[in-house]
């Protein structure tokens, strides 16, 4: 694959990494700080269509195609890991649940107000005892008339705590296992037995609140069902291979965070009467740096035009996701050996980075579980 930028996706770009470097960039640290949700910048994402990139724009969207909506991500992570979670919870889960497998009504009260960043958006899948095993899940939905009466949990939902639409995933059918989910459009603030437990205390991905939620008997109109019952974990998988393609542009972007200070510091530290860059050993860190980030950036944007094509792209996301998350953890540890004893204080971002990273290989699919999706790909070719 030979992918070079057009003018529009250049455009995007640009664009994107100004508003980085002026607006988040200046209040990464900040945010990582206090981890409250930068509702304001939310609000400026909005403002700049992305919140709803690859979400047509007859939807509220901005209608770009995947591999500008992966550079975009690239460029939001780059300047905040936290803020990357937030926009790709929001448009790649919970967004492009509704437009592929809502029907026009929904897409229309729920998507709209999404894909236009009016509102934010969750995706509800995880659980205590059901993280990588999603048919363990426990919480069930009983039709009752017109409408599902909704029990149990879910754990590390970002956005969850500030979500005005949950895509939830809950047992229609307990005894079908994987066969008997289904999903739904709900509501927290409409929904009466919608409760938020608390947020969890992260290691990174700070400023991304992430949410354990309870549900007592909340009530959710047949109507807002998405799609048949028992095609919920066709929907979350698909959701998810989709959703890997942004996860390794996360991951990129926080690579290339790392490789720029270290770069920069590399050029001002001086020790024994020189810069640390001309030290062969600093230099060869720094060549093996950009090569995987390089490495990662191509597998995304492989994964997004076969995607974009309509080509099977499963293997290609797995592995886009897989790569780049370890390449982000390993860039962001080279970018504190670099900087030395600074590299460990928060003085400096690049320790920043590192807590950041690491989430990448925990979340829409651990890396252990990669390897078993790019091997069962391979075997069954």
């Amino acid at each position: 694959m030979d992918f070079t930028p057009t003018a529009e996706q250049r455009q995007i770009r640009e664009m994107v990494e100004q508003f980085a470097d002026e607006e988040i960039q200046p209040r990464a640290a900040e945010i990582d700080e206090t981890d409250e949700f930068p509702r304001d910048l939310v609000d400026r994402m909005a403002e700049l269509g992305l919140m709803g990139m690859p979400i047509p724009e007859e939807y509220g969207g901005a209608g770009l195609d995947y591999h500008a909506y992966a550079m975009a991500l690239e460029e939001i992570s780059r300047a905040s890991g936290g803020l990357g979670t937030v926009v790709a919870a929001h448009v790649s889960l919970a967004c492009n649940m509704i437009y592929e497998y809502g029907d026009e009504a929904q897409k229309e009260e729920y998507l709209v107000p999404l894909a236009s960043g009016r509102e934010v958006g969750a995706f509800a899948l995880s659980e205590p005892g059901a993280g990588s095993d999603v048919p363990a899940m426990e919480t069930t939905a009983e039709r009752n008339g017109d409408e599902y009466v909704v029990d149990g949990g879910k754990l590390w939902i970002s956005n969850g705590s500030v979500a005005d639409t949950v895509v939830l995933f809950a047992k229609t059918d307990p005894e079908a296992g994987a066969k008997g989910i289904s999903s739904f459009v709900v509501r927290p603030e409409e929904d009466r037995g919608f409760v938020v437990e608390g947020t969890e205390d992260k290691l990174g991905d700070k400023g991304c609140p992430t949410a354990e939620l309870r549900f007592e008997e909340m009530r959710v109109p047949v109507s807002r069902r998405l799609g048949a019952e028992g095609d919920g974990m066709g929907q979350a998988l698909k959701t998810l291979n989709g959703g890997r393609i942004t996860i390794a542009a996360r991951g990129v972007g926080i690579a290339q965070a790392a490789l720029d200070e270290a770069l920069a510091y590399a050029g001002e530290r001086e020790q024994f009467d020189q810069s640390i860059g001309d030290f062969q050993a600093i230099q060869h860190k720094l060549a093996d740096m950009d090569t995987k980030v390089q490495a990662a950036r191509m597998l995304m944007h492989r994964a997004a035009d076969r995607k974009m094509r309509g080509k099977e792209y499963i293997k290609a996301a797995a592995q886009a996701k897989l790569h780049a998350s370890e390449v982000s953890r390993e860039v962001a540890n080279e970018g504190i050996q670099i900087h030395g004893g600074y590299g460990y204080v928060k003085d400096f971002p690049v320790e920043r980075f590192y807590r950041d990273a690491k989430l990448n290989e925990i979340y829409e699919g651990t890396s252990e579980i990669l390897r078993n999706t790019i091997a069962d790909q391979l075997l069954d070719s």
